[in-house]
């Protein structure tokens, strides 16, 4: 017997305002019940386990021990660029000189998450 992974819980101090914020940097819509003043709320990906934002009373005081890793459609650079503008905050740079490497970024709640680079800036550099 095996455990199938149902969702990936981030806490927040705003469920409703951060399952928006990844609702927006995925395209995938929240859960059809959930509104504002809801203490958990859902992000329904096409695949892959639900993000299920969990109210709580606290905020963010140390580093992330799990985060997700984007990789977007389209470049990474390009990608970076859009999620700022939708409220993620730099944390750190990762790139490398030949491509490879990531940026860190932050949701509104300061949750760190990682953009990777795209199929098409792999294949640019041939791998």
């Amino acid at each position: 017997m095996v455990s199938t992974v149902q969702n990936i819980a981030i806490d927040c101090t705003d469920a409703y305002d951060s399952a928006r914020f990844w609702s927006r940097v995925t395209g995938r819509p929240l859960h059809p019940e959930d509104g504002p003043g809801e203490v958990e709320t859902q992000v329904m990906p096409a695949e892959g386990p639900v993000l299920h934002f969990n109210q709580v009373p606290d905020t963010k005081a140390i580093k992330n021990r799990l985060h997700l890793c984007l990789r977007p459609e389209t470049s990474r650079e390009q990608e970076v660029q859009r999620l700022m503008g939708l409220g993620a905050a730099f944390v750190a740079d990762h790139r490398e000189p030949d491509g490879f490497g990531w940026v860190v970024l932050a949701d509104p709640e300061g949750n760190e998450f990682c953009v990777l680079r795209s199929e098409s800036d792999r294949a640019a550099t041939g791998h």
